[in-house]
């Protein structure tokens, strides 16, 4: 279990809700804080078949805290690949991202059980899979109090769904669902390389950031992934010995993001 933030239940806002996501950020406006544009969703009537209340926790639980941080700068981002008919592959990889960055316990259970069953060859993971590492993550301190039973069965299954939402695992109604095959797409390795990159972080430490392993790298096999990016012409890259240098080829994230969408 990684250290930070504490697990909490509020996978179950929406899972991965792919759908839901696209609609949202095509009604998003700079500027908006959830309730805002929950009000507006509602107006719009992009969740025809939710009440009112469940409409607005789509927006406060599920979207706020995946899109709208940093000011909205993913939501942003996002918004012009949505635009640009980014593949739905990429921008599904990319709400993975999102949703494993702001739900701790999705990114520790994709790390820590997915990869290491999906390299070890298994074929199918299962919610016992889920349950037993909420039972580890318990004893573990991870929670603000411990959870019931039910909570946790809950939670399994808001795990194996999301990892299903976002194509990790096949989309049946199983409790153990079959591990597909999950590589990182090529838009999405450049996007990722260059948002932690104007996050602030040094070269060496966007080769060895935890966002690598939600994608099945570790710190030498993300220098590979960066060095077929550079055999593209979007970056540079140097390694003498343990000395690594990225030559960043675009000044921000906006030239970035005009490299995919017209590439």
């Amino acid at each position: 279990m990684s250290e930070g933030r504490r697990y909490t239940a509020q996978l179950q806002a929406g899972l991965g809700m792919v759908n839901e996501t696209m609609a949202l950020l095509r009604l998003w406006e700079p500027g908006d804080t959830p309730i805002r544009l929950a009000d507006r969703a509602i107006e719009h009537g992009v969740f025809a078949r939710a009440t009112g209340r469940r409409a607005r926790n789509i927006v406060v639980e599920m979207f706020g805290p995946r899109y709208l941080v940093d000011g909205g700068k993913p939501a942003a981002s996002l918004q012009k690949l949505l635009a640009a008919r980014q593949p739905l592959e990429d921008l599904t990889q990319l709400f993975f991202l999102y949703t494993a960055r702001a739900q701790r316990i999705l990114r520790d259970f994709v790390t820590d059980v997915y990869w290491p069953q999906y390299m070890g060859g298994a074929i199918r993971l299962s919610r016992e899979h889920a349950e037993s590492f909420i039972r580890r993550a318990i004893d573990a301190g991870c929670m603000h109090k411990r959870w019931t039973e039910s909570t946790i069965r809950r939670v399994s299954g808001y795990l194996i769904g999301a990892c299903a939402d976002f194509g990790l695992l096949a989309g049946s109604a199983r409790s153990d669902r079959t591990i597909q095959r999950f590589t990182v797409r090529p838009a999405v390795a450049l996007y990722l390389a260059y948002d932690l990159h104007f996050a602030g972080h040094g070269d060496g430490a966007v080769l060895g950031h935890v966002d690598w392993r939600l994608f099945g790298f570790d710190a030498v096999e993300a220098v590979a992934v960066l060095k077929s990016l550079a055999q593209d012409g979007h970056l540079i890259v140097q390694v003498g010995g343990d000395v690594l240098h990225v030559t960043w080829k675009y000044r921000c994230m906006e030239e970035c993001i005009r490299a995919l969408t017209e590439g």
